[in-house]
């Protein structure tokens, strides 16, 4: 093994308290969007600046593209970059990370304050809201390139940590508004590596995604006693029946690929809204909404034919009529198995740990999609368990210094 990336493991090996305290850093300053009733991210943001120049980055390798949004009372989300200049400046290599965080939810389901980190030693574990989702791979990306800093070790190629907005509410302010407005950051040949997903042993290398397809199905009917059907509709018993006709759409897009698990494509009924009041009334109104989860294999196009198809069979044989509306559609390619990131991520794996790196796909939705949607090949992947937007959210410290430790193998790779 190379003596130069020994030096580099060996630093991150002592680093453990100083994760802990960036971690607990983090944690105290709740980054929520304004969806869930939070002020977006430019505190932890400005928070997490501030120590990395404690750290000993200088100003200069820092920049910001703020997304404006007028609901926060900043006025802006921020997307900010470090900088570590490489040997050669012909591809960057970027570890993309989020800021924002969801709320704790049910708080009489935490065992501690969720906003503050507790450090269980005899496990070597964190817990709090965040801690795994981002900023165990936040965190692992900054010490890697602090690793890189106290080392006087310079990277192959220039190394990119994006800090990023908004990704738990679709990226609008982040990823999104970078490639919108910002498209001279990003190279077709630039390596980019996305933490924010993996498994407990880190040999998993997510590079295709499900196709995502959210449904809302408005139902609307005749309002009628409870005791009198015949003098209304039912729109509550037609939408049991469409929840039904569009969840056997498994059985017609069957098709099973074993990079994925599950193995096939999901059409799942989930949110329901409340409809009438008491018991006796039969509503005339009725919400219910679809998440599904598609293979490759199928398009959007096709599924939404087979929807629009079952759909008007139902409204027909019950005399009502369906709004459908798309709260979210994803479609995106794979990252190639044999793309430079992936092939240069699981050597990095092997190089830091002698782990056989193996690429899966997803049923979840990362910023991967819209960054593969627009042409450049993204890598996902993490040591973890992911148990993100549980209550009592945790994530090991020895984790965060073995996938620092594959970064730094990766950044120092030829």
């Amino acid at each position: 093994m190379d003596q130069q990336f020994l030096s580099l493991k060996d630093y991150l090996n002592t680093t453990r308290e100083d994760i802990i305290q960036l971690q607990t850093l983090l944690t105290s300053i709740p980054a929520m969007a304004p969806e869930s009733g939070g002020d977006g991210e430019l505190k932890k943001c400005e928070a997490l600046k501030d120590w990395l120049l404690k750290a000993g980055f200088s100003e200069n390798q820092f920049s910001r593209r703020d997304a404006p949004d007028s609901r926060v009372s900043s006025g802006i989300r921020p997307n900010l970059i470090l900088t570590i200049p490489g040997k050669s400046d012909e591809k960057s290599i970027w570890v993309m990370t989020h800021l924002d965080v969801v709320p704790p939810g049910d708080l009489k389901l935490w065992n501690s304050d969720p906003w503050t980190v507790v450090y269980d030693s005899q496990k070597d574990m964190i817990t709090g809201r965040g801690v795994e989702d981002n900023q165990q791979g936040l965190v692992s990306g900054v010490f890697a390139a602090l690793a890189l800093l106290k080392n006087k070790v310079v990277p192959q190629y220039t190394v990119k940590l994006l800090f990023m907005a908004d990704e738990e509410f679709g990226s609008e302010y982040g990823i999104k508004y970078l490639l919108r407005n910002h498209r001279e950051l990003f190279k077709k040949e630039d390596l980019i590596l996305i933490p924010d997903g993996g498994d407990s042993e880190g040999k998993t290398i997510e590079i295709a995604e499900k196709n995502i397809l959210w449904l809302k199905l408005h139902i609307t009917g005749k309002q009628s006693h409870g005791s009198m059907p015949d003098k209304g509709i039912n729109a509550y018993l037609a939408g049991c029946d469409l929840a039904l006709r569009l969840n056997d759409l498994e059985n017609l897009f069957n098709k099973k690929n074993p990079l994925f698990t599950p193995s096939w494509s999901t059409f799942q009924p989930t949110k329901k809204e409340a409809n009438v009041q008491t018991v006796n009334i039969i509503p005339g109104d009725d919400v219910f909404y679809m998440d599904c989860r598609i293979l490759p294999e199928y398009t959007l196009e096709q599924v939404r034919k087979e929807v629009k198809d079952r759909v008007k069979a139902v409204e027909q044989k019950y005399g009502v009529t369906v709004e459908v509306t798309e709260p979210q559609a994803q479609q995106s390619p794979a990252t190639p198995e044999d793309s430079p990131v992936v092939k240069k991520l699981a050597q990095a794996i092997k190089t830091a740990h002698g782990i056989d790196a193996v690429p899966v796909g997803i049923g979840g939705g990362t910023v991967g999609a819209e960054l593969r949607c627009e042409g450049y090949n993204a890598a996902i992947w993490s040591t973890m368990d992911e148990i993100c937007h549980q209550p009592n959210e945790y994530s090991y410290i020895k984790n965060t210094i073995a996938d620092a430790q594959t970064l730094c193998a990766l950044f120092i790779q030829e």
